[in-house]
């Protein structure tokens, strides 16, 4: 496998380690916090603050897909890449202050259309979150491209504790939606200001401009990941526009954040692989960003069995995690966690795309999601509710990822295995009916996941799909990861 068995997959493969160690702590603080949250505030409260946060994901997310994945690639091939860092930064911050201009004078429209009059405040205090989080997500973007992996992963990790802590203390102060989304700011704050202190300062000043190549990137990007996040987004808003309450709202919104952890993963797996393809396709190296494009969509197929186990134990996993008020969730949560690494998979094979100098056939492959999404919804929103809404976005997912997939295979002949993906769906059959079978109370379900999750890594080993040639590679790499503890 080229992640494992050449010098740059390995620095990719570190890399994504360091940082995933310090995602990992997102899932552990949102069950925390989510938990907390839902009990604290109930149905209603959570769904309004789900709504309010929605709409600001939406915004953020917008203005971070202009710069992102543009900035990784063309910082990532620059040998001068800080007077581009300065302008990146300048754009990102004006772009941030002037969308939360827009929203403090749209959020009256906004609740009204949502039939939600007391959003207007919450809207307008989280937009305070967006020019913060723009400028922050462009220094991490930086650090990813200039392979400062340690920093981004401080950055991430300073950003999920400090959330952690600072909802848990402002809405226990009696802060109520208000706290939550002061914390949220907060945190914005903390990854901010880590990231300054890994690139130094001077990022808003003190450097000649250049010429931003990043245009064209840019645009045709913000157009695809906006397409992206419409269609994953518009299920929650839709069933709120087409009449459901705002605690039902929570319940679809309490299914989505459980669902979220393959999109966590991808999105800092496939900004490493931008960054990694775009370097090697500079250099020349165009077999070996094959190769190491192939074992990332290897390596995507590989969530299928965890997200079985997940949706066989949805049941066991809402009631420890939110409570009986939100128990409809669980079917939803099965349904979603499965489109959810459909997704992991489409934006690999966009970050593919993007790598190979094709920008525009990422619009080509989300587009039509939008109106396909759309549609769905309206035509099963209103027979089967909740659950219309679910199977709207699973099955888009997958339509979307297969599309993407054979554009990849079009244009490099590279594809994910097909000997992995038999693999990983007789496994994920089998962990995901133990799951459902296997009773396990309270606490005790995480303990059954875990368990879960080594058999089916026990079932790859003996099905063979680690060929020894990785092994060894693999058992190398953890072996000088690990000399310098041996010697201190």
């Amino acid at each position: 496998m080229g992640l494992l068995t050449t010098t740059t997959g390995r620095r990719m493969m570190d890399g994504t380690a360091r940082i995933l160690l310090a995602e990992a702590l997102f899932p552990l603080t949102a069950v925390i916090t989510t938990g907390f949250l839902t009990r604290w505030l109930g149905p209603q409260g959570y769904g309004l603050l789900a709504l309010t946060l929605t709409a600001i994901i939406w915004i953020e997310s917008a203005i971070v897909s202009f710069f992102g994945k543009a900035t990784i690639k063309f910082v990532g091939e620059a040998d001068d890449w800080k007077p581009l860092a300065v302008r990146l930064t300048r754009l990102s911050l004006m772009a941030g202050t002037a969308a939360m201009v827009l929203v403090w004078l749209f959020a009256g429209p906004i609740s009204v259309f949502l039939h939600e009059p007391t959003l207007v405040f919450y809207l307008r205090l989280a937009a305070v979150d967006i020019p913060i989080l723009c400028v922050g997500q462009v220094y991490r973007s930086i650090l990813i491209g200039t392979r400062q992996y340690s920093g981004s992963a401080v950055g991430r990790a300073g950003r999920w504790v400090s959330r952690l802590g600072l909802v848990l203390l402002l809405v226990s102060a009696g802060l109520s939606v208000t706290g939550a989304l002061l914390g949220v700011i907060g945190s914005s704050i903390v990854e901010l200001l880590v990231s300054r202190v890994y690139l130094g300062s001077g990022l808003l000043s003190g450097h000649r401009l250049m010429a931003m190549p990043i245009q064209r990137y840019g645009v045709l990007l913000f157009i695809s990941s906006l397409c992206v996040i419409c269609y994953n987004g518009m299920d929650l808003f839709m069933l709120k526009i087409l009449g459901v309450t705002a605690a039902q709202a929570g319940v679809y919104s309490a299914a989505q954040s459980l669902s979220l952890l393959p999109g966590l993963i991808s999105w800092t797996f496939s900004s490493l692989l931008l960054a990694t393809l775009s370097r090697l396709l500079a250099e020349g190296k165009e077999e070996q960003a094959k190769d190491i494009a192939r074992d990332a969509m290897r390596l995507t197929l590989w969530l299928m069995p965890v997200a079985a186990i997940v949706a066989g134990a949805a049941s066991d996993i809402v009631f420890v995690v939110f409570g009986s008020a939100f128990q409809p969730a669980a079917s939803l949560l099965a349904l979603l966690i499965l489109g959810a690494v459909a997704n992991v998979l489409l934006l690999v094979a966009l970050t593919i795309m993007t790598a190979a100098g094709l920008p525009a056939r990422t619009v080509l492959f989300t587009a039509p999601l939008v109106p396909l999404a759309l549609a769905g919804h309206v035509l099963l929103i209103p027979r089967l509710g909740a659950l219309g809404a679910a199977l709207v976005t699973v099955v888009v997912s997958v339509m979307g990822a297969s599309a993407a997939v054979t554009s990849v295979y079009a244009l490099w002949k590279v594809s994910p295995p097909i000997r992995t993906f038999l693999r990983s769906l007789m496994i994920g059959l089998a962990v995901g009916a133990a799951s459902m079978l296997w009773l396990t109370p309270g606490l005790f379900v995480f303990a059954k996941l875990i368990v879960l999750g080594v058999v089916s890594l026990c079932g790859y080993w003996c099905l063979g799909e680690f060929p020894d040639h990785e092994v060894a590679s693999a058992r190398g790499w953890f072996t000088r990861k690990s000399e310098p503890a041996r010697i201190a």
